[in-house]
């Protein structure tokens, strides 16, 4: 909308529906989102307005709630459901605190999808070969690219931890500093869009997929979480003898019982499952571990005022509002029914039947469809909507042949 009409502060109206628009652009039934298809007002936060560095004509963007028209928050809004969960936290003196790592790739422009990704052409003229996980020289190559996201992220007011390359062919990873879950998970939005538009300046294509190269680790969106006593800022995971508490095992027991039931929300596309079937690091598991990063739930080596919890299923494909949610409200779970966990492993271990995630979309969608705890804590409209629309992105996909198919399947008899 235009500037002026957004001071005089003009309502801003928007489709019930489109808050469940598949990937492709579709719609699942009315009956999902209303058979009216009414309208919700987008709601501005204040502190989420942004005038956008990257354009060249003065623009502005502000992220919004979606509320109903009579009043209260949309129950298919992914940002209400995670201001919904910090919500039950504060009714018991708690605070959460999250830290997200996010990892993406940059590629050169891929205009035939046939085709493989292939990282871009560099300073020196070549392209990278994926011998430059950590060194201090692997982003030079792309400097002119990594200063321009580094100006826009300070002119966002995004301050970053640590940015390095990671593991895969020309893939990074930011982790940015922890604070409260909501402007964590506006950040993470807002980290993502802004890597898509300055990639786009630089000629170059920012991909964020869960697995968007065979034979590559992934991209992750590991969610780092605390919980702190409100007023005190005390850290409720830690004693005074700085030992773990009870609330912090029941907090990992809740994660235990909700990673299953809440999968399709961490992993929510097709591509999702090639990074988890390819365990490194993208552990598809519900088992917890001080400092192992097969484990699905790791225990990050730390002071004990810094105790938490990492959740490592998330990929970079997640929404960070309904992932941060998701992990968050399983944790409170937990915490309200004192549930204990399995024992913690080290080493290399063997996952027991009972803390396996599924591994394809199919299987989540299934497991999303049959859990009760899901609906208690998202509501069923929320749940039933994106089971919804999640089986028409299913469906579309095996409406296509792949190539491996072609390739492998034709010449059988």
């Amino acid at each position: 909308m235009t500037a002026a009409g957004f001071l005089e502060g003009r309502r801003l109206q928007l489709a019930r529906g489109v808050l469940l628009q598949c990937i492709m652009g579709g719609y699942p039934p009315a009956r999902f989102y209303g058979s009216d298809d009414g309208d919700l007002a987008l709601v501005a936060d204040p502190a989420q307005i942004h005038r956008l560095p990257w354009s060249d004509e003065p623009r502005a963007m502000a992220i919004c709630d979606a509320d109903e028209l009579s009043g209260g928050s949309s129950s298919l809004s992914t940002r209400g459901q995670l201001k919904a969960v910090i919500a039950r936290y504060a009714a018991h003196g708690l605070a959460p605190v999250v830290a997200t790592e996010l990892e993406f790739f940059v590629f050169a422009p891929n205009t035939d999808p046939t085709q493989p990704f292939r990282p871009p052409v560099g300073l020196d003229g070549r392209r990278e070969d994926g011998q430059s996980a950590f060194s201090v020289s692997s982003n030079n190559g792309l400097r002119p690219f990594f200063s321009e996201v580094y100006k826009c992220m300070a002119a966002l007011g995004l301050p970053r931890d640590t940015f390095m390359h990671e593991m895969g062919v020309s893939q990074f990873e930011i982790n940015l500093l922890h604070g409260d879950p909501l402007l964590l998970a506006d950040q993470t939005f807002l980290f993502k869009h802004l890597l898509k538009e300055v990639a786009l300046k630089h000629g170059l294509s920012v991909v964020c997929m869960a697995k968007p190269l065979a034979h590559t680790p992934g991209s992750s969106m590991h969610i780092h979480q605390s919980i702190v006593e409100i007023g005190s800022g005390k850290n409720v995971f830690t004693d005074s003898n700085g030992e773990p508490t009870a609330m912090f095992r029941h907090f990992i027991g809740g994660q235990q019982a909700g990673l299953a039931d809440f999968t399709a929300l961490f992993a929510p596309n097709v591509n999702s499952y090639q990074r988890l079937c390819h365990p490194y690091a993208s552990p598809n598991n519900a088992c917890w571990s001080h400092d192992n990063r097969a484990a699905g739930l790791r225990i990050p080596a730390s002071s004990p005022v810094a105790r938490r919890v990492e959740n490592r299923l998330p990929g970079a494909d997640a929404n960070p509002y309904l992932a941060i949610a998701a992990s968050l409200a399983a944790g409170l779970h937990g915490i309200e029914q004192e549930l204990e966990p399995s024992a913690a492993i080290q080493g290399e271990f063997a996952v027991p039947d009972n803390l396996a995630l599924p591994c394809t979309l199919h299987a989540a969608l299934e497991r999303l469809k049959r859990s009760q705890l899901a609906r208690e804590l998202f509501g069923s409209e929320f749940i039933e909507g994106y089971i919804a629309s999640k089986t028409m992105e299913l469906t579309s996909f095996f409406d296509e042949i792949t190539p491996w198919e072609r390739r492998v399947l034709a010449a059988q008899a």
